[in-house]
């Protein structure tokens, strides 16, 4: 698939390793420009693009970068974002980092105040683990004890091909439900950080408490 990543931090870099390693055309771009990139371009044999061309004609879209950046990505996306191209939200809110973000902190979650700001539906996918796992733990298709990621969204298309990367890259995807419901793998909730497989994290998302609600 083509796949754009926009952000090359923690997780960007290590999805960006990951997927080009798994034969993906992948394409990177961050907020200081193609140029700044060059190592991460030797090391993986991505391509460094501008932002908005890390978004056109791709299949799918990642955004992995802070909340408090989000509000200035929209302008750079309009125009080069096809309709069907799948959207995945990496992110969390940290109000330490982003500040305070007064519609996130009244309640609505997080991934719904960037689909959102972006003016468009996302995935939120990625966000519960650490990027040092993401690039070590995979482990193949039916194997004990595989790591299982939440998987959140309103287009059961989407969340379809979030999934099949996931599995490929060696984890289990697990159906969150809708954006609404992506709040149960915030920052703070039972399967936030916690490397479960997927019968524990189907619990644990059971048994997430709302706590700006």
């Amino acid at each position: 698939m083509k796949i754009g990543i926009i952000g090359a931090g923690h997780i960007g870099g290590t999805l960006t390793r990951r997927l080009k390693a798994l034969g993906h055309d992948v394409s990177v771009a961050n907020s200081r420009g193609p140029e700044t990139l060059g190592a991460l371009v030797k090391e993986t044999g991505a391509r460094a693009t501008t932002v908005a061309d890390a978004a056109r004609d791709k299949d799918v879209v990642i955004v992995t970068i802070p909340e408090k950046s989000v509000p200035d990505l929209r302008k750079e996306l309009t125009g080069a974002i096809a309709p069907n191209t799948v959207v995945v939200d990496t992110g969390n809110y940290y109000p330490k980092r982003d500040g305070k973000i007064a519609d996130i902190e009244s309640g609505i979650p997080e991934s719904q105040w960037v689909a959102d700001q972006l003016g468009r539906p996302v995935v939120k996918a990625f966000n519960t683990i650490y990027a040092q796992h993401l690039l070590e733990r995979g482990k193949p298709t039916g194997e004990r004890d595989r790591i299982a990621l939440p998987v959140a969204g309103d287009d059961a298309r989407a969340k379809q091909v979030v999934m099949k990367l996931i599995d490929e890259l060696g984890f289990d995807g697990v159906d969150a439900g809708g954006l609404a419901d992506s709040w149960r793998q915030q920052p703070g909730t039972p399967v936030y950080g916690a490397d479960l497989d997927a019968d524990r994290a189907k619990r644990a998302l059971s048994e997430a408490r709302n706590q700006r609600s």
